[in-house]
């Protein structure tokens, strides 16, 4: 059965037709902004031929407001809904999976950054403790804490996504017409109780504190939040940073106030949320992120693994597969031929259009050969260096070594173009 529920109906004429027939069954005419009675009749009689059949609608309709069919919500929005850069961590390019204890500010599961006051308080990994997702999911984002720490008054341990100011330009933050969204996630910990996050600008001086609430251990709960948008501040809509969204892991009272409204105090967390790295072993696992406009949280955007890949290496990308953290003499490749008498060039055209022109770094083919220098799988150059690079491509050559005409070097690499 399909029940039609809409918001304001303009005026206009709605003709329901049996699919089966094509005979018109039943005719409603509604006023501009119609409510009340006549509304209430007009849409139970559009209900009622609805029910048990499918239906084709005739005429002009317009709406203002959410339509639902049954118990699924029908977004407003087309296109790229989720915000968020890989929200589902199924895009782990620098770590294949492996745990790393992340220094302050690297790059986690792709988009996904690391913050610590304090060196090595937690771990994170893709799929960390091996649990099973949440239902139409295969991946998380796992922390685990690796002491007991008692924050202090500014310390701040966070998990965050930095979005491109490019992506949410359309929200108009930092005007009038600032767009309300929601944000929404699966969580699941070990600990219980409040826990906090913000979304802030790249200034750091607007800051929205949210919290939720894990009501059952080691079970995965979704949570969302909706967010009025700020009328205030400076919002980047250029390549820069537009929006942080980010999840305390422990904060310091410094930076924790009361949530449900922005200010101009870079506050993080609300006031005595859980701390994470307050407690030995203590899990934060969560998955399904999506930050879109409206006031209801859809169900979360599943993107096909290329395309989400795609989206990643605008920020990271590699010439190793993969399934294949970046190192030294692994044996995979990129590719260099010798181009003139003296020294060999190369040119590595990144997958897609870097957000700007990337800080590159070399590595070694050769199992045991020198660090960031490109081999002939018997020596090593001695003086490889990036040339030049752009948002599309780098370059590279090696002005102090002399080899054979048309010799193969080979050597790897990796460019980082992060916000």
């Amino acid at each position: 059965m399909s029940t039609l529920s809409v918001g304001t109906v303009s005026a206009t004429e709605l003709s329901v037709a049996n699919a089966a027939s094509g005979s018109y069954f039943t005719t409603l005419y509604a006023k501009a902004n119609t409510s009340g009675t006549d509304a209430t009749n007009a849409f139970a009689k559009a209900n009622a031929a609805l029910a048990n059949t499918s239906t084709t609608l005739s005429g002009n309709l317009a709406i203002t407001g959410t339509v639902s069919s049954g118990s699924n919500y029908i977004s407003p929005y087309t296109g790229m809904k989720n915000r968020i850069i890989n929200g589902a961590m199924m895009i782990d390019q620098r770590n294949a999976g492996a745990s790393v204890t992340p220094a302050s500010g690297d790059y986690t599961v792709d988009r996904w950054q690391a913050i610590a006051s304090q060196a090595s308080k937690y771990s994170v990994q893709q799929n960390a403790g091996s649990v099973t997702p949440p239902s139409g999911y295969k991946n998380y984002l796992g922390i685990t804490s690796l002491s007991s720490y008692a924050v202090t008054a500014t310390d701040s341990f966070q998990l965050r996504q930095p979005i491109e100011g490019l992506n949410v330009a359309d929200l108009g933050w930092g005007s009038a017409s600032a767009a309300t969204v929601t944000l929404s996630f699966w969580v699941r910990s070990s600990l219980t109780g409040t826990f906090g996050g913000a979304l802030f600008n790249s200034a750091t001086n607007r800051t929205y504190v949210f919290s939720y609430t894990i009501n059952s251990a080691n079970t995965w709960e979704q949570k969302s939040v909706t967010i009025a948008g700020d009328t205030s501040g400076t919002w980047l809509t250029s390549n820069g940073i537009g929006i942080y969204v980010q999840f305390s892991l422990g904060m310091g009272s410094t930076y924790s106030g009361a949530a449900g409204s922005w200010s101009s105090t870079l506050y993080l967390s609300v006031t005595g949320a859980q701390s994470v790295v307050g407690t030995n072993g203590a899990t934060f696992y969560i998955t399904g992120v999506q930050l879109e406009l409206g006031t209801v949280a859809t169900p979360f955007e599943s993107r096909l693994y290329g395309y989400e890949l795609g989206l990643c290496q605008r920020y990271y990308a590699k010439t190793f597969n993969t399934s294949v953290a970046a190192a030294e003499g692994l044996g995979t490749d990129y590719l260099f031929y010798k181009q003139n008498t003296t020294y060999p060039e190369g040119v590595w055209h990144f997958p897609v259009e870097m957000r700007t022109a990337p800080t590159v770094t070399k590595y070694n083919f050769r199992s045991g050969g020198s660090a960031g220098q490109w081999t002939n799988s018997s020596s090593d150059s001695s003086n490889a260096r990036v040339l030049t690079t752009t948002t599309r491509w780098a370059g590279f050559d090696n002005t102090a070594i002399s080899v054979s005409a048309s010799q193969w070097w080979l050597g790897g690499a990796t460019a980082s173009a992060e916000l």
